[in-house]
């Protein structure tokens, strides 16, 4: 019974030591941009919630898995927000999360990375890549990229002469190391 015990015990410890650290975001902006009547407009998203896992020495396991609450959706127009929240683009009633699993990281070169991720929003998942930056300073570390995408391959709203297709996505996080 001992011997069982000092091995759960070793275990444990074993793998405490070598589980890798969770860490928290402590501060994210995401802005997105689209062009409405030939006119740049846009809004933000809060509330990122993330698992973030890298390392730039060890990109082959590294792991970010994060979402979005769509319901946090802000353009500064109360009425233009309940219609993109409502079934015509987001339906948040159905599909609250936008969510974003990595699949794997290159190193370009200095700070500059490309990430390649599953990206699902209104429940249809995309492969995008993302160009972003990473930075560390003391105890933090930044994270800073931007990608576009086309919001009809998601469902996001229908074809339109007066809204464009195409959204510029800017992410910006820190989280502690």
């Amino acid at each position: 019974m001992k011997k069982n015990f000092v091995l759960i015990i070793i275990i444990f410890i074993t793998s405490a030591c070598f589980a890798q650290e969770k860490n928290t975001v402590t501060r994210s902006a995401i802005t997105f941009q689209i062009k409405n009547l030939g006119i740049n407009t846009g809004g933000t998203i809060s509330g990122l919630k993330a698992d973030i896992q890298f390392n730039p020495n060890n990109l082959a396991s590294d792991t970010i898995n994060a979402s979005v609450d769509v319901n946090t959706i802000n353009t500064d127009n109360d009425s233009r927000d309940d219609h993109l929240k409502g079934t015509d683009y987001f339906d948040a009633a159905h599909f609250p999360k936008i969510i974003m699993k990595s699949v794997s990281f290159r190193h370009k070169s200095g700070t500059n990375y490309t990430g390649t991720f599953n990206l699902t929003i209104k429940g249809k998942t995309k492969l995008i890549e993302i160009p972003f930056t990473y930075t560390e300073k003391g105890n933090t570390a930044i994270f800073k990229g931007n990608f576009k995408l086309n919001r009809l391959d998601f469902g996001i709203g229908e074809s339109s002469m007066m809204l464009s297709n195409e959204v510029t996505v800017n992410i910006d996080a820190e989280i502690n190391k």
